[in-house]
C-alpha cells in the first residue's frame, strides 16, 4: 500500500491522522510564512465569531443548525502544528458537536445526517478523548446504514423503492444528505473522507459499493457504463448519476456544469456532461482514499483531466460558485496524493498566493459567489483554513 494513499496511525486504542509525507522544500520560507500568518488571522476571526452561549460556530437555534461547520472548523484547527487537542478551541468545538450527537450514532441538528454525520466524525477523529472516540464509532456505524444497497431496506421514507437497491441501479453505492433522496458525489466524498478518517479498512464493503457510484460519474467511457458517458474520455466527474427520482429508469447524470461538447477519435461531435472542477477533486481525492493503484484506469483519466483543467483562478466549470468548496478539496486531493508540481506549477505556493489574496486583514474572505452558503463567512474561513494547511504541509 502506497504509504501517501493511506496516512492513518493507531494510538493507544485512539485513531490519529497522520502527516502526509511531503518533501520539506516544496514550499519557500516567504510562502511558508505567509500561509501561517493567514492560518493564525483565520483561527483569531473564527474566535471572534464563536457563539459565546452554544460554543459552537453558525449556531442559531431559531434557524437551521448545521454542526458540520463546526465540524470543518475543528478540522482546520487541528491541521495547524501550533495546535492540539488541549487548545479550548479545539474542546469547545468537540463538547459542542456531541450534543448533537442521536441515540442512533448520527450527529445533527434535525436536518442533512449524512452531511453533518461525516464531517462531525472525520473532526472527532483527530481528537483523542475518549468521548469523542465513542461517538465517532456510532457515528462510523450509523453513516454506513444510509448507502444505497441491496443490504439496506429499512428506508421508510424513501419514495418509490420497496425493493433492495440492486448494482445496477443508478443509486448504488451513493450517499444523499439524509436517510433519502437522491445520492451525489459531493456528499459521497464526505462518507469517503470520514471513513478514511475514521480508520475504515479500504476492504470495507462500503468502500467497495461506493467505487460502483464514483465509476458512474466519471466522464469516461472506459470504466463508466451509463449512456451518458458513451464516448466520453473526460475523465472528470460530474455531480450525479440522475437529476431525480424520476430519472432512476434512464439514468441521465446530472452536471452542475451543464454540457460541453466532445470529439470522438472518429471526428464524431457529441454532447455530453460537462465534468467539472470541485467534483472532479472529490472524485479524486477519493479513489485515493480507496487505494485505488495510480495506474488503474480510473486515477490516470482522472489525473489526465485534472492536469488539462489546473487553475486556481476558478472553479473549472462553474466559475466563482463553489470556489472556497473547490480550494478546500483540491488542496485535499493533492496533499493526499503526494504531487508537488502540475504541468511545472507549484500548486502548494500558487494556491497561498490565492488564499491571501482573498484575505481580509481581520482574517475573514471575500465573499466571491452566494451560491451553496459560500456568503456565510464562517463557512468560507473554515475551508480557506483546511486548504491553506494543507497547502503548507
Amino acid at each position: 500500500m502506497n504509504i501517501h494513499f493511506k496516512n492513518i496511525v493507531i494510538m493507544v486504542g485512539f485513531i490519529a491522522l497522520a502527516t502526509p509525507l511531503v518533501n520539506a522544500q516544496s514550499i519557500s520560507g516567504e510562502h511558508k510564512r505567509k500561509a501561517k500568518l493567514v492560518a493564525e488571522r483565520a483561527i483569531q476571526y473564527l474566535e471572534s465569531r464563536q457563539n459565546q452561549r452554544t460554543l459552537g460556530w453558525d449556531d442559531d437555534p431559531d434557524t437551521l443548525a448545521l454542526p458540520a461547520i463546526t465540524g470543518l472548523i475543528v478540522q482546520g484547527l487541528m491541521l495547524d502544528p501550533g495546535v492540539d487537542e488541549k487548545h479550548p478551541l479545539v474542546i469547545q468545538g468537540m463538547r459542542y458537536i456531541l450534543t448533537y450527537a442521536k441515540d442512533d450514532g448520527s450527529i445533527h441538528g434535525g436536518s442533512l445526517p449524512s452531511y453533518n454525520t461525516s464531517i462531525c466524525i472525520s473532526a472527532l477523529a483527530s481528537v483523542r478523548k475518549p468521548e469523542a472516540l465513542d461517538a465517532m464509532l456510532a457515528g462510523q456505524k450509523f453513516l454506513k446504514t444510509l448507502q444505497y444497497s441491496n443490504t439496506n431496506t429499512n428506508n421508510p421514507n424513501d419514495p418509490g423503492f420497496d425493493e433492495p437497491i440492486t448494482i445496477n441501479h443508478p443509486y448504488f453505492g451513493g450517499v444523499g444528505y439524509g436517510k433519502h433522496g437522491r445520492p451525489d458525489l459531493s456528499n459521497l466524498s464526505f462518507f469517503i473522507q470520514a471513513l478514511h478518517d475514521t480508520g475504515v479498512s479500504t476492504n470495507d464493503a462500503a468502500y467497495q459499493r461506493a467505487l460502483v457510484f464514483l465509476t458512474r460519474v466519471q466522464m469516461n467511457d472506459q470504466v463508466n457504463d451509463m449512456p451518458y458517458a458513451d464516448n466520453s474520455d473526460q475523465g472528470g466527474f460530474i455531480y450525479a448519476t440522475v437529476p431525480n427520482i424520476e430519472s432512476v429508469d434512464g439514468p441521465v447524470g446530472q452536471s452542475m456544469a451543464g454540457s460541453i461538447t466532445e470529439t470522438t477519435a472518429d471526428g464524431q461531435e457529441l454532447t455530453r456532461l460537462r465534468a467539472y472542477g470541485s467534483m472532479s477533486y472529490a472524485g479524486f481525492k477519493s479513489l485515493i482514499f480507496a487505494d485505488i493503484d495510480p495506474d488503474d484506469i480510473r486515477m490516470t483519466s482522472a489525473w489526465k483531466w485534472i492536469q488539462a483543467n489546473y487553475t486556481l483562478e476558478e472553479n473549472p466549470g462553474m466559475g466563482e460558485q463553489g470556489y472556497y468548496y473547490y480550494l478546500c478539496t483540491m488542496a485535499r486531493a493533492l496533499d493526499a496524493f503526494g504531487v508537488e508540481e502540475i504541468n511545472g506549477h507549484n500548486w502548494r505556493e500558487e494556491m497561498i498566493d490565492k488564499i491571501v489574496e482573498l484575505q481580509f486583514t481581520n482574517g475573514a474572505f471575500r465573499v466571491l459567489n452566494p451560491r451553496w452558503m459560500e456568503n456565510n463567512d464562517i463557512l468560507i474561513t473554515a475551508y480557506a483554513l483546511i486548504a491553506i494547511q494543507h497547502a503548507a504541509h
